[in-house]
C-alpha cells in the first residue's frame, strides 16, 4: 500500500511556484476541504500565495445547451497554448453537489487539452452549494496564476445564478449562443445580455454559417439597446467555428483590446477591488453557515423552527432571526468559556 506524504505548509506554497502540477491538484483539493483544520492550512498557503497571483486573465465563459462549450474551451485553450500562453481551465457547476458528478467529467471532455503540457483542467468540486462551488472556484485561480498560469478560463453550466457568480468573478465574460437569430433571440434572457462582455455565435460554418451571421447582427442590435457592462466598453457580438478555429484570434483581440481599455480608465484595477470585496463577505456567509451546520445544538432548533415554518406557524423571516440569535449568544458563550479556560 502507497502512503502518501503530508504536504506542509512550505511543501504546498514552494510547489505550486515551482509549477509542480502534482502540487497543484493538491493544493486545490486541499482549498476545496471545509475541515477546520484543512481551513487553517488552506488559508496560510493562499496569504503566502497571495503576492504571485492577480496577473492572469479570467475569462468566464457560458453557453445555452448544445452550443458547443466544450469543443470551444478545447480549440481556444490550445489556440492560446501554442503562442506560449499557460492556460487552466476551472468549472463551476452547482449540478454536481446534487449529482455527485462533474462538469468536466474525468477531463473527458477535452482530452486533448487535458494532454497539453501547458494547460490545466480541474473538474468542479463535487460537494457543496454553489457558494461552496464558488469559493472553491476564486481560490484556485489564486493557486493557479501563482504556478505560472497566464490565463484562467472559467467554466458555467450556463443556467440559472451560476453565470452571475462566474461574472462577478473574471475580467471579461463571454457568451456563446447558437446560430437561428430569431428563435436564439426570443429565449435568452435579458439578464445574461446585461452581464455579458460578448456575444460569440458558434458554428458558424457549413449550412449554418450564414445563419449565425444573421444571429451575430440581432445580438449587435440587442446589445446596442441594453446599458453595457462598463461605460468604457460596448460588448461585440462575434461568429466563429469551434470546430475549425475559426474567428477565435478576433475574440482574443478583443478581450486584450477590453483589458486595455479597462486598464487605461482605472475601471480594471477598481473592478479587482470590488470583486475581492465581495468574495470577503460571501465568505463570512458561507462560514457562518458552516459553523451553524457543526453545531447540534443548533441543528436541533433550526429543525424545530423548520416544522414551524412548514406548518406555517411563524414566518420565515422570524425563524431566521431566532437561529440567528441563538447563534449569537452560543458564540458569546463559546468566547467567554475560551477566556476562562
Amino acid at each position: 500500500m502507497v502512503t502518501i506524504k503530508q504536504l506542509t505548509e512550505t511543501d504546498y506554497v514552494e510547489g505550486v511556484i515551482n509549477q509542480d502540477r502534482s502540487v497543484l491538484a493538491r493544493a486545490i483539493t486541499l482549498i476545496e476541504s471545509t475541515h477546520a483544520d484543512h481551513r487553517a492550512l488552506a488559508d496560510s498557503v493562499l496569504t503566502k500565495l497571495l503576492p504571485h497571483a492577480g496577473r492572469a486573465r479570467r475569462v468566464g465563459i457560458t453557453g445555452v445547451p448544445g452550443v458547443g462549450k466544450s469543443t470551444f474551451i478545447e480549440t481556444f485553450g490550445k489556440q492560446l497554448t501554442s503562442t506560449g500562453a499557460r492556460v487552466a481551465v476551472l468549472a463551476v457547476d452547482p449540478t454536481s453537489a446534487r449529482t455527485g458528478g462533474s462538469i468536466l467529467g474525468d477531463k473527458t471532455r477535452m482530452q486533448e487539452l487535458a494532454r497539453d503540457p501547458s494547460a490545466f483542467i480541474r473538474p468542479s468540486p463535487t460537494s457543496g452549494t454553489l457558494g461552496g462551488v464558488a469559493r472553491a472556484t476564486r481560490e484556485s485561480m489564486i493557486l493557479c496564476e501563482a504556478a505560472g498560469y497566464d490565463i484562467i478560463l472559467v467554466e458555467t453550466v450556463g443556467v440559472g445564478q451560476s453565470e452571475t457568480t462566474v461574472a462577478e468573478m473574471v475580467d471579461f465574460f463571454l457568451a456563446l449562443m447558437l446560430p437561428g437569430a430569431g428563435d436564439e433571440l426570443q429565449g435568452i434572457k435579458k439578464g445574461l445580455l446585461e452581464i455579458a462582455d460578448m456575444i460569440v455565435v458558434n458554428k458558424a460554418d457549413g449550412n449554418t454559417k450564414n445563419e449565425a451571421e444573421r444571429a451575430a447582427s440581432e445580438y449587435r442590435r440587442a446589445l446596442h439597446i441594453l446599458k453595457p457592462v462598463s461605460p468604457n466598453w460596448m460588448p461585440p457580438a462575434h461568429t466563429c467555428s469551434a470546430i475549425h478555429g475559426d474567428g477565435l484570434k478576433d475574440i482574443w483581440r478583443d478581450i486584450e483590446n477590453h483589458r486595455e481599455l479597462l486598464s487605461i480608465s482605472g475601471e480594471f484595477d477598481e473592478k479587482r477591488k470590488q470583486q475581492r470585496v465581495r468574495w470577503m463577505w460571501s465568505m463570512i456567509q458561507d462560514r457562518l453557515l458552516l459553523e451553524l451546520e457543526k453545531n447540534d445544538s443548533l441543528q436541533q432548533i433550526a429543525r424545530t423552527l423548520e416544522y414551524r415554518v412548514m406548518e406555517n406557524q411563524i414566518t420565515p423571516g422570524l425563524a431566521a432571526s431566532e437561529v440567528t440569535l441563538v447563534s449569537h449568544d452560543y458564540t458569546l458563550l463559546s468566547r467567554h468559556q475560551n477566556i476562562l479556560w
